[in-house]
């Protein structure tokens, strides 16, 4: 964190104008100092574009050579120092002006900046003890006190962070992604085969030199992944694409792109509404539409960046700019629903129970749907960007941020966590030492404690049950329990190909449509350990007018009884749903039993189950001239 950047040396001005005693008699020494003090507005820093800070750096380090007692010009290199980061030089700085003078200032604010630049560096324990120097001075300023407390509750929960690290062993993701060139913001489909991620590479047609552009790679046969190609010049411009989400079946993608130096152009055949926008792009068969702009109520004036979009396609999580022109940095997670006419509704921020008063830097919807990670400098933690996790309550509230811990949080900005399907690999970009060069992207395993609920898919081909041609059916998955509808999607209308998620621990049903043909059902009982595997399953669809029995596998009955079970009325209202629809239709209901027991009477309880089903019909308006019961 960093506060104030300008207090000292507005102090030492006004101070200059009421008074000419220093702690200095050495005339030489103090117009170095005062020169110091003016020096920055004097010229621009041709590098940083700020106040020329170096050019009071020399004038004071020069007043210092003429008197090394000199605190106020020590004071002043600290604050100098601190505004360029260079924070090892402000301590050192700091730690003299008040080992000459300790009671240099009635408000003691020099312990404040002192303990704040301890923190910043990770020097909790130095931090803590300057802060609470800080706040018992009865003089001190009521806004630094509030910050310094701030600050004092970070550090202990540093201290205590660092005394219980979590275990840590990051591994490089290989010379199939990583490059010389910095990779980031990796996205990865729910079946964990394909990752998407940003490169920033070089361009000498572009003003700066270089612009960033989406890879893909492929997990092998061989357990690595494959060699990274760019996304087709559709997708990849001369401008910035980039911080990708990819939707769980790999065939939808909202990214990032920004307008060039001019502030209008996003690329040939893009339009947006000013900075950055979010883009919107599907796969057909092997190809990429062209991208259009996030249709909906998502874009703005401001800037949007970061998406990361829910496994069923209906939640989009993204972060927005908050702040104006002029003003402190700031940024927030928002949340927008997807509307039934295909667009996005208007955003909404989420919660101070997320978004602070400070920056919100990355956010990730798990596919479970119900685990956010995300990035803040506001929550308690060790100073930067620090990494969280949030977990949904059964009310639909987000639970209170969990630190991920020490050392996967630093001192240092930690952003833009990506969790795998299991939950049980996270990857993150890094500069560490050891990689390919800048950063690079890479995995650890991380801890149990801060894993979402295990998600594995259902993946298979949708195709005519005759003619064998793909089709392009509508899947709706259903948790049985709550009646919740868990995921709605559709398979590639080129070649029929489906990828649908699977968070364990649940019961669903899940029903494929499509016009002209009868529904296909099928039960997938999650809360089984055998069950908690990926399923391949291809969805032969069955003709209206085909006599091809089709099973409901989500029709239940209490044991050895007729009775329907509540959990059978989801499937059930689809089957009156598509009666209705199908006027014309009549159909005949079978009812069967396992072969166990005495076969008369398992004749008659099918013959009974059969019954049941028809009089549910019957009693939600279907004619019972249409239905037929029988058992078997």
């Amino acid at each position: 964190m960093k506060y104030f950047v300008f207090f000292l040396s507005v102090f030492f001005a006004v101070s200059c104008s009421i008074s000419q005693r220093y702690s200095t008699t050495n005339k030489k020494a103090i117009k170095l100092f005062e020169e110091a003090i003016q020096a920055p507005n004097k010229t621009i820093d041709p590098v940083k574009r700020v106040p020329n800070f170096r050019a009071g750096i020399d004038l004071a380090e020069k007043a210092l050579e003429k008197d090394p007692r000199f605190w106020e010009a020590h004071l002043l290199l600290g604050e100098y120092y601190e505004n360029y980061r260079e924070y090892a030089s402000a301590i050192k700085h700091y730690e003299a002006a008040l080992s000459i003078n300790p009671l240099h200032s009635s408000t003691g604010s020099t312990f404040f900046f002192l303990g704040n630049c301890q923190f910043v560096t990770g020097d909790y324990k130095g931090a803590l003890k300057n802060m609470q120097t800080y706040v018992a001075n009865r003089n001190a300023n009521p806004q630094l006190l509030k910050e310094a407390n701030i600050i004092i509750n970070k550090s202990e929960f540093s201290i205590h962070a660092k005394a219980n690290p979590s275990k840590f062993n990051p591994i490089n993701i290989g010379s199939g992604i990583n490059t010389a060139d910095p990779e980031y913001f990796p996205t990865i489909t729910v079946d964990g085969n394909t990752i998407l991620f940003t490169r920033r590479i070089k361009d000498a047609s572009v003003p700066m030199g270089m612009q960033e552009d989406f890879f893909v790679s492929q997990y092998t046969k061989e357990k690595v992944w494959g060699k990274a190609v760019p996304m087709p010049k559709n997708i990849n411009t001369s401008n910035n694409e980039g911080a990708p989400t990819i939707a769980a079946d790999g065939r939808s993608l909202i990214f990032v792109a920004c307008a060039d130096e001019t502030g209008r152009n996003y690329g040939e055949g893009r339009e947006g509404w000013g900075s950055c926008d979010l883009f919107y792009t599907k796969k057909l068969g092997s190809r990429w539409t062209d991208p259009m702009n996030l249709p909906g109520k998502v874009n703005t004036s401001s800037w949007e960046s970061q998406p990361s979009l829910s496994a069923d396609g209906k939640t989009l999580y993204f972060i927005r700019r908050v702040s104006r022109p002029g003003e402190t940095p700031n940024s927030d997670i928002y949340v927008s629903h997807l509307q039934d006419d295909g667009n996005w509704g208007v955003a909404k921020p989420l919660s101070n129970v997320i978004n602070t008063p400070y920056m919100e830097e990355s956010v990730l919807i798990h596919p479970d749907g119900k685990t956010l990670y995300f990035a803040s400098r506001g929550h308690l933690g060790l100073g930067g960007s620090d990494l969280f996790v949030s977990r949904m309550g059964k009310d639909g509230n987000w639970g209170k941020p969990v630190n991920l811990g020490y050392p996967i949080n630093t001192e240092y900005d930690e952003n833009s966590l990506m969790v795998s399907p299991t939950g049980e690999i996270a990857f993150f970009a890094s500069d560490r030492e050891g990689g390919f060069g800048d950063l690079d992207i890479y995995y650890f395993e991380l801890p149990t404690e801060f894993r979402p609920t295990r998600t594995v898919y259902f993946d298979g081909i949708v195709f005519d049950a005759d003619s064998k041609m793909p089709l392009n059916g509508k899947f709706e998955l259903i948790d049985l329990l709550t009646g919740e509808q868990v995921i709605v999607s559709e398979a590639d209308r080129i070649n029929g190909q489906f990828m649908v998620s699977l968070p364990v621990n649940r019961e669903y049903a899940l029903n494929v449509t499509y016009p002209g043909y009868l529904f296909f059902s099928q039960n997938f009982n999650m809360t089984l350990p055998d069950n908690q595997d990926a399923f391949h399953m291809d969805v032969p669809m069955v003709a209206i007018n085909s006599e091809v029995p089709v099973s409901l596998k989500n029709v239940f009955f209490d044991l050895n009884a007729a009775t329907l079970r509540p959990e059978s009325f989801i499937e059930l209202n689809k089957l009156v749903d598509f009666l209705k629809k199908n006027q014309s239709l009549k159909i005949e209901l079978g009812g069967h039993t396992d072969t166990r027991g005495d076969a008369k009477a398992n004749q008659t309880l099918s013959q009974n189950r059969a019954n049941s089903v028809v009089d549910y019909l019957v009693s939600k308006g279907i004619s019972q001239e249409r239905l037929t019961a029988k058992g078997y």
